[in-house]
């Protein structure tokens, strides 16, 4: 594999810890007396860290230097790491790039656990936390989404769409004859109208829908 690709998955995994054990770039500087553009250059991809280091990493997060320098996430739940027998974990994150949300590694900003059973089928799962009051009173903002990934949906489920393959919304979707609506639960935003020629131009792709909503107090 080449040291483009080694940065890459030390970056992604690195990242990855970080979120899970609630830690950012200026913990890890502090704690391991480490440079913060050296912290930064390692999650960013830009640099991949000496052995020493590695272990040092591991032994701070209790995990083999393995967890770090392979490429451990399972690609078939993508956005997801398996905790435990009963459980496991879905990373939430912070706003839709382009592509799809699990390409975005560096935006995780929370985590959620769900029951491992959510997975039979080969069910896959993202998160995404809620900005902007356009799903208010149902959703509020910093609210975390549990996502269930599929590329269609039935009239009225609340989804997250995909527009010109960049711009992404949550809304409710409204099916009909002529194309869909892209509802806000708020009646201060307007609905979005697609036609189905505009749907398959732009195009208008659904990339997942909301299974459960996770709000913290």
């Amino acid at each position: 594999m080449s040291d483009l690709g080694n940065k890459e998955i030390f970056a992604k995994n690195l990242n990855y810890y970080m979120t899970l054990n609630h830690k950012d770039r200026n913990d890890i500087s502090r704690d391991l007396d480490l440079p913060y553009t050296t912290v930064t250059s390692w999650c960013k991809a830009e640099f991949y860290p000496r052995i020493d280091k590695i272990e040092a990493l591991a032994n701070y997060f209790e995990i083999r230097k393995s967890d770090l320098v392979e490429e451990k996430i399972d690609k078939n739940i993508q956005g997801m790491e398996k905790k435990s027998e009963g459980s496991a974990v879905v990373l939430i994150y912070g706003s839709i790039p382009a592509g799809t949300p699990m390409e975005c590694i560096e935006d995780i900003v929370d985590t959620e656990e769900i029951p491992i059973d959510m997975l039979k089928g080969g069910k896959q799962y993202f998160g995404l936390r809620v900005k902007g009051n356009s799903m208010f009173p149902e959703y509020l903002d910093n609210d975390n989404l549990i996502i269930l990934k599929q590329n269609d949906c039935e009239s009225g489920d609340d989804c997250i769409v995909m527009v010109n393959g960049s711009d992404g919304t949550f809304k409710r979707v409204i099916k009909n004859e002529n194309g869909i609506i892209l509802q806000p639960l708020n009646p201060e935003y307007q609905p979005i109208i697609y036609t189905n020629e505009q749907i398959e131009q732009l195009p208008v792709r659904i990339i997942g829908k909301v299974v459960e909503l996770r709000r913290k107090k």
